[in-house]
């Protein structure tokens, strides 16, 4: 089983050229990036994470949003490698946005003052666990993805888009689809500057 999942682990990159091409229907994504999130831990088994899953049209309008709120603070003579980048991203066959819930947050902290200061921490844990779970989940399919931080820049015109409720607060997107070209060679640290083993 180990090997299993870490066979996946490995599989699992960032992959920047994506296309909309999927090899399982979108159905299909949808249920996985539902059950990856769903069965991702959390603190206090909070389950704290949110989704806004985008496909089609709904992920075009992402980018362009991002496109027209990254146009207001990039100076005109730099904003065509910025574009580029840009329409790599919307070249994807979809997008899923991850947020957190701030109320279920709160409520952690009025229910365990003890730990109030750890909520928002953990929040931020409960997050990362959801992205990796999404990832790896897309990966065993075939799937590539990568992972972009628009945030604050784009959360106003995402809340006012797709009528997100107040309390979520947005930390990441994913882009994901069929990969056109590979992930480059991955370097690693020395083993020694990262592991201490003690007995």
């Amino acid at each position: 089983m180990s090997e299993g999942f870490l066979s996946i682990a490995k599989q699992r990159r960032t992959i920047y050229a994506l296309g909309k091409e999927l090899p399982v229907s979108q159905d299909k994504v949808i249920e996985i990036i539902k059950e990856a999130v769903r069965q991702a831990p959390s603190a206090f088994n909070s389950q704290s994470s949110r989704v806004l899953i985008l496909l089609g049209s709904g992920h075009n309008t992402f980018w362009q949003l991002a496109r027209e709120q990254l146009r207001k603070i990039v100076p005109a003579e730099n904003f065509q490698s910025t574009s580029d980048k840009l329409d790599g991203f919307a070249a994807a066959a979809g997008s899923v946005l991850f947020f957190e819930d701030q109320e279920v947050v709160k409520n952690l902290q009025e229910q365990f003052a003890a730990y109030a200061d750890n909520f928002p921490v953990w929040s931020e844990h409960s997050t990362g666990i959801a992205q990796y779970a999404v990832w790896l989940a897309l990966a065993e399919q075939g799937i590539g993805a990568n992972l972009q931080h628009y945030n604050p820049l784009v959360d106003a015109d995402v809340q006012r888009t797709w009528n997100i409720p107040a309390s979520w607060k947005l930390r990441a997107h994913m882009n994901f689809g069929s990969i056109t070209a590979p992930a480059g060679e991955k370097s690693y640290i020395e083993d020694d500057k990262r592991f201490i083993i003690a007995g």
